[in-house]
């Protein structure tokens, strides 16, 4: 199983379509085999989904998202945990030992006209460059 985090400086990144890098963990008989850092190319919003899908990964870690990415992610047949914050790696550990705290409602969704800063803060603190409007 492949479980990717959305990922800088070795935190979870707050907004998945700005996200630069993934954090992609191989997992195997519920422990981390290995990891490697997937650079994103500048792909944006709608090219993310699939570009995981075709890194064959299976659950993605993230910050918030709007639901237009949720939408792309769950016909990728990727597992969404958004809402997460903090350390990558204590994130996949968590779910792995399944006490990851995520949020149903993590939203980054100024394309769809709103944002929930409930779980991260002011958009400076989380990276969206200011776009989400608080």
């Amino acid at each position: 199983m492949k479980i990717a985090v959305t990922y800088e400086n070795g935190t979870v990144f707050q907004h998945f379509g700005h996200t630069e890098q993934f954090k992609v963990y191989q997992v195997e008989d519920g422990r981390v085999t290995g990891t490697e850092i997937l650079d994103t190319n500048g792909s944006g919003h709608g090219a993310l989904a699939g570009f995981l899908r075709d890194a064959g990964v299976e659950a993605l870690i993230c910050g918030g998202l709007g639901m237009g990415a949720r939408n792309a992610l769950a016909q990728a047949g990727v597992t969404l945990y958004a809402g997460v914050t903090g350390d990558a790696d204590a994130a996949v550990q968590a779910l792995l030992a399944d006490r990851l705290a995520y949020g149903t409602e993590a939203n980054c969704s100024h394309h769809d006209g709103g944002h929930d800063h409930t779980h991260h803060g002011d958009c400076a603190s989380h990276g969206c460059g200011g776009h989400c409007g608080a």
